[in-house]
């Protein structure tokens, strides 16, 4: 599967590549150029928390692991607090015991929950506008209360036994709980307390680029750090992949745009909410500033379905295919059941909302 998707990718750059030439005349080059230019905002987001995971790992090492351990649960499983490309893949295979248990954090846990927690609640409250952030906030309840099937899938399929993620992801569990509660009833606290933790992130990427430039044009370092130019080199191959994979989400968006019509026409949903479910799968970005476009049951059905989908078929999928291509299927699986998972329940839980309409 693995092989098939990395073809298409590659069909999708050079389709992208060619219209680039000449003259975009597709708007295909247009999503070329785009998936290269993301190569900056990667690297200031990643590269600089990877340098750090050697010193971090340490050190959550002699604090974590004891208690973790003593609990019988991996201290790996640690890692999934944080988005998979912002240090959560390397902060979970650094803290791991068990590397099975590392991979099914920092890939599936990772790209889930943390995204979910480091990203789409602090930014999501930043774009969606005033008036749809309780139908955001009810859409993020239903999407956590869907993660449960996501993670045990995607535990599975990582190879670990039913009652061994059932019992690794009871941390993980627990800080969903508490997330579901703090949705319902300390919204502006918890927007609070993420948006401090995505700053505390910022500041510890740029203090990671800094020490690894310093690594690498002096040579001199006394803290353990993963070198820079490794740092560059997986921001590199994911962004490589970006080249391909958006040219071919646009095309797939084109396609499905006489299926998605209909789908909205059965769903009570508009234009906007039916395109975002799609391009939340790409980019969850772009899916929050829709958000303004979107009827109440289109906001709800589409944060549900960014818990777990949020990019899954872009930076996700490109992190996995440069760190471990043997589980792209794994991580996609999850991430796609998750999604609609948490997208049909939200259709369900908002029956009244169409008939309203």
């Amino acid at each position: 599967m693995t092989r098939c998707l990395m073809i298409l990718m590659a069909a999708g750059a050079a389709l992208g590549g060619l219209d680039r030439i000449f003259g975009n005349r597709l708007a295909l080059g247009g999503k070329f150029e785009e998936g290269f230019n993301l190569l900056g905002p990667l690297a200031l987001s990643m590269a600089g928390v990877i340098c750090l995971m050697p010193l971090l790992g340490g050190l959550l090492e002699r604090v974590i692991a004891p208690l973790f351990t003593a609990l019988r649960i991996d201290p790996g499983i640690f890692g999934g607090i944080l988005a998979i490309d912002m240090g959560g893949y390397q902060l979970a295979m650094n803290l791991a015991q068990n590397p099975a248990v590392g991979r099914f954090s920092g890939l599936v846990v990772a790209a889930t929950f943390g995204c979910t927690a480091v990203f789409t609640i602090p930014v999501g409250m930043a774009i969606v506008p005033q008036e749809a952030r309780p139908s955001f906030a009810r859409g993020l309840l239903i999407g956590l209360a869907a993660l449960p099937v996501a993670l045990l899938a995607g535990g599975l399929l990582c190879g670990l036994g039913f009652r061994e993620t059932i019992w690794q992801c009871m941390p993980v569990l627990i800080v969903a709980a508490l997330l579901l509660w703090g949705l319902a009833r300390h919204q502006a606290g918890l927007i609070r307390g993420f948006s401090a933790l995505a700053r505390g992130i910022q500041i510890a990427a740029t203090a990671g680029l800094v020490l690894g430039a310093v690594q690498f044009m002096t040579g001199w370092m006394p803290l353990p750090l993963t070198p820079l130019s490794e740092s560059m080199e997986i921001v590199a191959s994911i962004a490589i992949v970006l080249l391909g994979s958006l040219p071919l989400a646009e095309l797939l968006q084109r396609a499905l745009r006489r299926p998605f019509a209909r789908l909205g026409e059965a769903t009570g949903m508009n234009a906007a909410g039916v395109t975002g479910l799609l391009v939340g799968l790409i980019a969850v970005t772009p899916v929050l500033g829709m958000f303004r476009d979107m009827d109440p049951r289109s906001r709800v059905v589409n944060a549900a379905a960014t818990v777990c989908g949020a990019s899954a078929f872009s930076a996700h999928f490109a992190f996995a295919v440069t760190v471990e291509p043997a589980l792209v299927p794994a991580l996609l699986a999850s991430k796609v059941l998750g999604a609609l998972l948490g997208a049909g329940l939200a259709l369900m839980l908002t029956r009244r909302e169409k008939r309203a309409a």
